[in-house]
């Protein structure tokens, strides 16, 4: 683990210092849905991870500060190789990319050799490398419908988000088994309680969610479409099933309306906080842009071949990434 932080900072005007250190290194700072709401608000551009990376990229910054997990950012370097990236915290991991070492996904491609890999996005540059097209939950489904139905196809890591496409599209995808801690934590003996005390209000729920809490979704899709359909829903309530965080972009955006988050087997939604993003801070988010590390590092061959999969998507499905996210402010 990350050793915390030894200074004393309690004199330091952070958020101050953050600004100033953003101008002097000419960077811009990301910050991913999930993110704490302070981290939210002092980042340039607020959204879902690869229109993050997408959007950074088309930035003269020197220098990306991306608030969110270590998938995230080595995207950025993917995208923007000449440009410094750091992650306010290393050990800001995911469920789904510990789920799938490159090694083991190696081995059960070369097992499987008439199958393509399509690959959630949520895995490691060396796994991104290993795959055929990456997707997002926001193009997973426009990619789909693009491939051939007697194409065999491996889906990973997340074994909910290929069920549910299994299931929308008729497919019979091989799935990695790879879930992520958050949308599993949510209980659907909790969320029938929820949709009792609040009868009529929809519930939109993320595709990593298990099905028994897809079954009882409105809308299904990712963080941006989420917010989306927060936005336009005619109702005044609604129940979100993914990570929480993103309801502050919500109550920004439609301060009129009610958002609640749904709840775990503890009937609150504390225990679906992703743990990896609460790691980064605004204590580190400076230090990050004062020190320049901890920075991501990738190897060109791997960089270039993780991009291919990228690139892929991206022909496939541009139009369809990161649909409803935050501009800069």
């Amino acid at each position: 683990m990350t050793a915390p932080i030894r200074e004393n900072l309690s004199g330091v005007d952070i958020i101050g210092e953050i600004q100033r250190l953003k101008k002097e290194r000419n960077a811009v700072i990301l910050g991913h849905y999930y993110q704490r709401p302070e981290i939210q608000d002092i980042s340039d551009f607020v959204g879902d991870s690869l229109e993050l990376s997408r959007k950074a990229a088309e930035t003269d910054a020197d220098v990306i500060a991306f608030c969110g997990v270590k998938f995230m950012a080595e995207t950025a370097k993917i995208l923007s190789p000449q440009k410094i990236v750091v992650l306010p915290d290393m050990d800001a991991g995911c469920s789904l990319e510990d789920s799938c070492p490159p090694e083991q996904f190696a081995r059960f491609r070369a097992a499987h050799p008439d199958h393509i890999a399509l690959t959630y996005i949520n895995c490691s540059a060396a796994v991104k490398a290993l795959s055929d097209i990456i997707v997002t939950s926001s193009s997973a489904e426009a990619i789909i419908s693009q491939i051939p139905p007697e194409q065999k196809i491996i889906f990973g890591p997340d074994r909910h988000l290929g069920g549910y496409l299994n299931r929308k599209f008729g497919r019979d995808m091989l799935l990695w088994p790879g879930v992520c801690i958050v949308h599993e934590a949510f209980s659907e003996t909790e969320l029938l309680k929820l949709k009792a005390q609040h009868p009529g209000a929809p519930v939109a729920a993320h595709p990593e969610c298990p099905p028994h809490i897809i079954d009882h979704a409105d809308y299904v899709g990712s963080t941006s479409g989420i917010l989306k359909f927060a936005k336009e829903m005619g109702g005044d309530t609604l129940i979100v099933a993914t990570e929480p965080h993103i309801i502050h972009q919500m109550e920004r955006a439609v301060p009129t309306k009610r958002f609640i988050g749904a709840p775990g087997a503890d009937g609150n939604c504390n225990c679906n906080i992703c743990p990896y993003m609460a790691l980064n801070t605004m204590e580190k988010l400076y230090l990050a842009l004062r020190d320049l590390k901890p920075r991501i590092e990738l190897d060109e061959e791997l960089r270039v071949k993780a991009k291919k999969s990228l690139d892929r998507m991206l022909e496939m499905a541009s139009a369809t990434v990161g649909q409803g996210d935050v501009g800069a402010r």
